[in-house]
């Protein structure tokens, strides 16, 4: 399987780089064929021109080559902190660039944009990673967890990929690194178990 990994933390040093150095190990370990984009560390611009709205605009290279990955992964994991109840303005311009009408979803022929979209993503499966320095309850109880709300119901159910997971590590501020470690070798285990061999 092709599988598209996506990280976006600035901080090399990192648990999300940590994570996302893991669960590449695993899949290339498994046999799987890994792209893997580190946004921060790839300088990606997340600034969505006006030139590139319309459906039909010319891509720049870098622009047309992510979106030809993201169409035709087979799965997808994007690894990311949860900052202020979203991702990092990187990987949200990533999503603004990447998930474009054509490559992610179209609407039907005669529909001007506000029905509901078909999704084109031909993956099997969608893992988002996240850490936080909010406990779960806290999350859930005062929150309602909009990040699931995001990747499940807002990108990835619209754009076809109905089979979903989400993992939270948390609170990483306080974590020790027996936890971290504990952490890594569970991201082993979803991974493994999400995108079989």
């Amino acid at each position: 399987m092709k599988i598209l990994v996506i990280l976006g933390h600035p901080d090399p040093a990192s648990l999300n780089h940590a994570v996302s150095q893991r669960a590449v190990e695993v899949l290339k370990r498994m046999g799987h064929s890994v792209v893997f984009h580190d946004l921060y560390g790839e300088g990606f611009d997340p600034i969505l021109p006006s030139a590139e709205i319309p459906d039909d605009a010319p891509l720049d290279k870098i622009i047309d080559k992510h979106c030809s990955e993201l169409h035709d992964a087979d799965g997808i994991v994007i690894i990311h902190p949860n900052w202020w109840g979203q991702p990092p303005a990187v990987l949200k311009g990533w999503i603004d660039r990447a998930f474009r009408p054509g490559v992610a979803y179209r609407f039907v022929e005669g529909d001007a944009g506000d029905g509901v979209p078909i999704g084109l993503l031909k993956a099997k499966a969608a893992l988002v990673i996240n850490t936080s320095n909010t406990p779960d309850e806290r999350e859930i109880k005062v929150f309602s967890d909009p990040l699931d709300t995001l990747w499940r119901r807002c990108i990835f159910d619209l754009c076809g990929v109905k089979n979903f997971h989400r993992k939270m590590f948390n609170v990483v501020a306080t974590s020790s690194l027996q936890e971290r470690i504990v952490w890594l070798d569970e991201v082993e285990g979803i991974v493994e178990r999400i995108f079989p061999a």
